[in-house]
C-alpha cells in the first residue's frame, strides 16, 4: 500500500504511567517498575502544523492523525488498510433500551475483524523502524490473530499462545498467517507468563498489552475519529467492554490530547464505562471498593473471551480514566450475554461480539437506574465481528426434508 504522505513526527518522549519518569522515544522500552508507558507528544506543534479542516481533506483511514501517531518515517509503515470505522446510529435497538440517541462504531469492519488492528498496524510499523523482527503475545485470540496478520505483511517471526479454549477460528487466523502458535492450558496471564520468560532464551519482543507502548496509540484513534465523525462534539456516554483496557485508556489519552490542542467544540466529555462480565470483573471489584488497583480475579470464565483478562497492567490506568471522567465499571450476568447479543443483531444487523453484547446488558441497567438519562447520546463501540464466535451455543433449527410437503403454517409461526 502506497501512502504518499509527509511524516512529521512530534514524539518528544516516552513517560511512565506509574511514576512520571520519562525516556528517549528512539529507543525500544517496554514497562517501567513493572507499569506501562505513555507516548507524549509537542502538541503546540501539532497545532500549529495541522487542524481538524486539514483531516477532512485527507484518505479516511486511521493515517490521517498521523501529526498524532509516532511513525517518523513512511517507509515503516505496515498497513492492511485500516479505514475510519462505521459510526452508526442504532434506533430500534436504542427503543428497547429505552435510549433516543444511541449509535455503535463498528470496529468488525477493521482488516482482521476487530479493533486489534488499530494498535497492531502502529505497534508493528514502530517494531519494524526500531529494527525489530521477532515478535511474541499472549492472546485471549483477536490480538493474535491481528499480529499474526500484521507480522505476516512485515515479514516477521510471530509466536503466539493462547488458552486451549480460545475460539478456534482465532486459532486458524493465526495458523493461516504463519504464525507459529501454541495452546496453553491455563488463561490469558498463564500465556502471558510464558512470553515472558522467553525474552532472553527466544529474543523475541513481547507485544503484551501495554507492555509496549505503540498499541495504545493505535488504540486511541477510535476516540479521534469518533470525535471528527460527530463534528469535533463527543457524546455524553462511551460504553467499553473492558479486558486488558487499552481501548478505553487510549480513547480518553486522544480526548485529552484534543482537549489541549483546543479542537473540540465543547469542554465536556464522556462518561466512561467499563463492561465486564461476572464471570471475569476485577476491574469492576477494584472500582465499587474505591481500590486505584485490581487484584487478579480467580477462576475467570467467560463467552467474551475478549474479557476473560484476570489481571490488566495497565488497570490503573483504566480506573483512573473511569474515575476523571465521572463514569462507572459495571459487571453484567455471564448468562445473559448470548441472548443480547442475537438481540442486537437481530435489531439492526451488525455483527456484534458477545463483548459489545456485554454493553447493551450494561447501557440498559444503566438506563434503568438513572444513571443514563434516556435523551443522552450514548456510544457502544463493536470491537469485533460475530463471525470469529462459531463455538457459542447454536440454534437447533427445524428442519425439512427432501420431496416433504411444505406445510406453510410452520412458516408463520417459527
Amino acid at each position: 500500500m502506497q501512502h504518499r504522505f509527509d511524516m512529521t513526527c512530534h514524539v518528544t518522549h516516552l513517560e511512565s504511567a506509574i511514576d512520571g519518569t520519562k525516556f528517549d522515544a528512539g529507543g525500544v522500552h517496554t514497562l517501567h517498575e513493572g507499569r506501562p508507558l505513555w507516548v507524549r507528544y509537542d502538541l503546540e506543534s501539532v497545532a500549529r502544523s495541522c487542524g481538524p479542516e486539514v483531516f477532512a481533506s485527507r484518505r479516511a483511514d486511521l493515517w490521517r492523525y498521523r501529526e498524532l501517531l509516532p511513525i517518523r518515517d513512511e517507509r515503516d509503515i505496515v498497513s492492511l488498510g485500516e479505514g475510519m470505522t462505521p459510526l452508526l446510529p442504532t434506533p430500534r435497538l436504542g427503543a428497547s433500551l429505552g435510549l433516543s440517541d444511541l449509535w455503535i462504531k463498528d470496529e468488525s469492519q477493521m482488516p482482521t475483524g476487530s479493533f486489534k488492528a488499530r494498535g497492531m498496524t502502529i505497534a508493528v510499523s514502530m517494531a519494524k523502524s526500531l529494527g525489530l523482527s521477532r515478535f511474541a503475545v499472549p492472546t485471549a485470540g483477536n490480538a493474535g490473530g491481528a499480529l499474526a496478520a500484521y507480522g505476516a505483511r512485515a515479514g516477521a517471526e510471530v509466536f503466539v499462545f493462547m488458552p486451549s479454549d480460545t475460539p478456534s477460528v482465532n486459532m486458524m487466523e493465526c495458523v493461516w498467517a504463519g504464525a507459529k502458535t501454541w495452546l496453553a492450558n491455563g488463561l490469558i496471564n498463564d500465556c502471558g507468563r510464558i512470553v515472558r520468560e522467553g525474552c532472553d532464551a527466544m529474543g523475541w519482543f513481547d507485544f503484551s498489552t501495554l507492555k509496549e507502548p505503540y498499541r495504545l496509540e493505535g488504540k486511541k484513534t477510535m476516540g479521534l475519529e469518533l470525535a471528527e465523525q460527530f463534528g469535533w462534539t463527543l457524546p455524553d456516554v462511551i460504553l467499553y467492554p473492558t479486558g486488558g483496557g487499552t481501548g478505553l485508556i487510549g480513547m480518553w489519552k486522544a480526548f485529552d490530547e484534543l482537549r489541549q490542542l483546543g479542537w473540540l467544540r465543547s469542554e465536556k466529555r464522556p462518561r466512561m464505562v467499563a463492561v465486564q462480565s461476572d464471570g471475569c470483573a476485577p476491574i469492576v471489584r477494584a472500582f465499587d471498593n474505591g481500590e486505584r488497583f485490581a487484584e487478579p480475579w480467580k477462576n475467570a470464565a467467560t463467552c467474551a473471551s475478549g474479557l476473560r483478562v484476570p489481571a490488566a497492567v495497565g488497570d490503573f490506568m483504566i480506573l483512573d480514566a473511569i474515575r476523571e471522567s465521572g463514569g462507572c465499571a459495571i459487571a453484567v450476568a455471564e448468562a445473559s450475554i448470548s441472548a443480547a447479543m442475537q438481540r442486537a443483531i437481530s435489531l439492526e444487523g451488525f455483527s456484534l461480539c458477545p463483548e459489545a453484547a456485554a454493553c447493551i446488558q450494561a447501557a440498559e441497567r444503566l438506563v434503568a437506574s438513572g444513571w443514563i438519562k434516556r435523551d443522552e447520546r450514548v456510544v457502544l463501540f463493536n470491537t469485533g465481528a460475530a463471525q470469529k464466535y462459531t463455538d457459542l451455543p447454536t440454534a437447533d433449527l427445524p428442519r425439512l426434508a427432501a420431496g416433504e410437503s411444505i406445510d406453510w403454517d410452520r412458516f408463520q409461526t417459527q
